[in-house]
């Protein structure tokens, strides 16, 4: 399985620190926040990474270079404006190829054990969605979770849960993108969010999803990031 981190994104919530910096390169304990994920997809098993990049994108390939350095290969999809997320997926599938494959957010940090969404094989024109309990900043959530099947929130009685930014993905759910007639045979495919290509799979039951309640953290403000450094930084000295 292939694994695609999307680093893409302007990081306008995180200026003034994304200014002269990406921000999959801010880092975290001393350590870029998109080689965190490198290094434990490495671990996992994972030998193939793609990894986009838009805004400051020279700085982000530079950086993960050709991957040898951490043991994998590395290919970079460069886009000349961030697509948003089903985008820049889109414009990677030619890299992806026909199996499913792992999507990680680069801006987010979690201890979820990459080998698991080896595991994971979700049904042809699907998706497996990791999900989370709601952090502070997003107490709304996003979905709800019924038997093992993502669901629109409303639909269960239980609380509702937050996609983490981590899933895994058949190339059939980007390809079959409906009336938008998404075709990746165009040099840059159209801006596309993430969101109505869920809320199509799900009302046809094609998204499945799990739990995750070990550590994640959405680092979508400079305030985050800090408390997210001192914390790694102080477990590091115990």
């Amino acid at each position: 399985m292939k694994a695609m981190i999307l680093a893409a994104g302007e990081g306008r919530r995180m200026r003034p620190l994304t200014e002269q910096t990406p921000k999959p390169l801010l880092t975290v304990a001393g350590k870029p926040l998109i080689a965190w994920h490198i290094e434990a997809l490495a671990a996992a098993g994972f030998s193939e990474i793609v990894v986009n990049a838009a805004y400051l994108g020279d700085q982000v390939a530079h950086f993960c270079g050709d991957g040898s350095r951490w043991g994998v290969r590395i290919q970079m999809s460069m886009e000349s404006s961030p697509l948003e997320t089903a985008g820049g997926i889109i414009k990677a599938l030619p890299l992806l190829g026909d199996a499913p494959f792992a999507v990680l957010n680069a801006d987010v940090f979690t201890d979820l054990p990459m080998a698991q969404l080896r595991r994971i094989a979700p049904r042809e024109s699907g998706a497996h969605l990791i999900m989370v309990s709601n952090p502070a900043h997003h107490p709304e959530g996003d979905f709800g979770l019924h038997q093992g099947r993502v669901v629109p929130a409303q639909e269960t009685q239980q609380m509702s849960l937050t996609y983490s930014g981590i899933g895994v993905f058949h190339p059939a759910f980007f390809l079959r993108a409906g009336e938008r007639n998404v075709s990746v045979d165009t040099a840059e495919p159209p801006k596309l969010p993430l969101r109505p290509l869920l809320d199509r799979a799900i009302a046809t039951g094609s998204v499945s999803a799990e739990h995750w309640t070990g550590r994640w953290s959405d680092i979508g403000t400079p305030e985050r990031l800090a408390q997210l450094d001192a914390l790694l930084s102080r477990e590091a000295r115990h």
